[in-house]
């Protein structure tokens, strides 16, 4: 195993703070790349990374690393460091107020007018080409803020990958994944193993988060010059929600770290023999089947309707009180699905986002993600 450093752009003189990466296995064409906490007060994967890292390192001593794999267990070192008064603030930077897990760059259209010259006949050399492109576009950016310094530095790591395993929780929720429908059966595996109850794909989602800015060069590179030249399949996503952000234990997170252990072996990552591969829970559904339920006005959220719980069209799933002007508010099903994440508050103000259900069918357009 080898520890990496890499230090980010500072915000004010006396402070520095860096991103540490560990890195497992030989020289190979294969690569995973897998990281931890983007949003910093998402603890779940910060302790199955910590797992993982010891389960990998005990697998590459004995031999069984096939794949070069890369694990940052602290993408977000900024975050990691936001707290007022106790409360742990790691969704949004606080200096710009932008949420960590979106804006990252899209460099396809300036990674094809650079390779449009030098791609080859050849698939092999031809993902070597692009890896190259990758690493020599952010060598050559010059960030002017921390956050831009972070972003640049996860990205011209997690870009070079095969698979993208991005480890995140909700606030309540059932184990839900989120992909693409072209990686999907690739990450069908992960998701049995995982036994992840919600898997969500999209295309674009909107806003640029991590895995489809992962995702963005090799798909760019793919349409625009894949009739010319024989291109690698490339970067596959995937962004795990481990639960909600209390579920943090030693059992959780080491049996979330043996499934992704199993994840890797069953692809042929790691030269070990995976466990007999578990039935898939449900099957994947649009992301754009999501149906966001908000506060209308601020109140005491009632919910009553469980996690996990299949809801109806015309079904309440929750009310929202105002004890002051006895208004009760039933917050109404409109399309249906598996209620599979709410707002860990039971206080909303108007316009909060309290509850999400996954329906079959695309209900929505636009930007799908949660804002």
């Amino acid at each position: 195993m080898q520890q990496r450093h890499h230090s980010l752009l500072s915000a004010s003189p006396g402070t520095r703070r860096e991103i540490i990466s560990y890195h497992f296995g030989p020289e190979s064409p294969r690569q995973v790349y897998i990281q931890a906490a983007l949003h910093g007060d998402e603890l779940p994967g910060m302790a199955v990374a910590w797992y993982l890292k010891n389960k990998l390192s005990t697998l590459e001593a004995a031999g069984h690393v096939r794949a070069q794999i890369t694990l940052v267990p602290v993408a977000n070192p900024i975050a990691l460091g936001q707290h007022w008064h106790g409360t742990h603030l790691g969704r949004f930077d606080n200096a710009s107020g932008q949420d960590f897990n979106r804006q990252f760059p899209t460099i396809g259209p300036a990674l094809a007018e650079v390779l449009a010259p030098q791609l080859t006949q050849d698939v092999i050399q031809n993902q070597k080409l692009i890896r190259r492109a990758i690493s020599s576009w952010y060598a050559q950016q010059t960030p002017t803020t921390e956050l831009q310094s972070q972003r640049n530095i996860l990205m011209e790591m997690a870009t070079q990958a095969d698979l993208m395993i991005d480890l995140h929780c909700d606030w309540e929720a059932l184990t839900h994944l989120y992909t693409t429908p072209q990686a999907w059966p690739d990450i069908e595996p992960l998701a049995r193993y995982l036994g992840s109850e919600v898997q969500l794909v999209a295309d674009v989602s909107g806003g640029e988060p991590f895995d489809e800015a992962c995702r963005e060069p090799w798909g760019y590179l793919q349409h625009e010059l894949g009739a010319s030249f024989p291109l690698p399949q490339g970067l596959q996503p995937v962004t795990l929600e481990l639960r909600g952000v209390r579920d943090v234990s030693h059992q959780q997170a080491e049996q979330d770290a043996d499934a992704i252990i199993n994840a890797l072996a069953q692809a042929g990552y790691l030269n070990v023999s995976p466990a007999p591969l578990p039935p898939l829970l449900n099957a994947a559904v649009p992301l754009a089947g999501c149906e966001y339920l908000s506060a209308p006005h601020a109140g005491v959220i009632l919910h009553r309707r469980d996690i996990g719980e299949w809801i109806h069209p015309g079904d309440v799933v929750a009310d929202i009180l105002d004890p002051i002007n006895d208004r009760l508010t039933p917050l109404v099903a409109e399309f249906g699905g598996r209620l599979y994440a709410r707002h860990w508050v039971r206080f909303a103000t108007a316009g909060m986002l309290v509850s999400r259900l996954a329906g079959n069918g695309a209900c929505r357009s636009g930007k799908l993600l949660v804002p």
